[in-house]
């Protein structure tokens, strides 16, 4: 999809991917979308290596079109998990992009649209290895960025108000 292909006026951009967290944004996209009478565009960004010159290997052209293709289904699997398909009253556009999805997210959002984002909770190897798509888009979007958290388990332990306050310190170290 050509970004001219997008719809018009202030949009409402979700990040779709298989995690627990991204269902929750969807979800909570879906119902401000509503509210607001806004556009949804459903953006999936694949990790999958590519070349950075697509267009001199024929195989890369491939596996980038199959990606593509593969991202698509991705989004309409969530949106049937999430939504029971796709919303039939709201303009609902899904996006498919190959590379870094913090870097395609904040080039998708601009001035005025709505960037959602889940965030789920992740472990310290994860977030040495794989470095956070919801920080880096608060600090580069051009946009306004909600992060939706994922919800603690009903049976998680409860925390105490010195390890809530230690948590809610640490989080800007994240």
């Amino acid at each position: 999809m050509v970004d001219q292909d997008l719809p018009g006026g202030a949009r409402l951009i979700v990040g779709v991917d298989e995690t627990p967290a991204a269902r929750w944004a969807l979800a909570w996209a879906i119902g401000t979308a509503r509210l607001r009478r806004m556009a949804l565009v459903a953006v999936h960004v694949s990790r999958a290596p590519v070349h950075p010159f697509p267009e001199a290997l024929p195989v890369q052209h491939a596996i980038r079109s199959g990606e593509e293709a593969r991202c698509n289904e991705l989004i309409a699997g969530v949106f049937d998990d999430v939504a029971g398909g796709l919303p039939e009253d709201l303009c609902t556009v899904m996006v498919s992009r190959v590379g870094d999805p913090g870097y395609h997210l904040v080039d998708l959002a601009r001035e005025g649209d709505l960037l959602v984002l889940g965030r789920s909770r992740r472990g310290l190897f994860s977030r040495i290895f794989l470095p956070s798509t919801s920080m880096y888009c608060a600090r580069h979007a051009k946009t306004t960025v909600v992060i939706v958290q994922q919800p603690t388990p009903p049976d998680a332990p409860e925390l105490s108000e010195e390890d809530r306050t230690r948590r809610f310190r640490s989080r800007g170290h994240d």
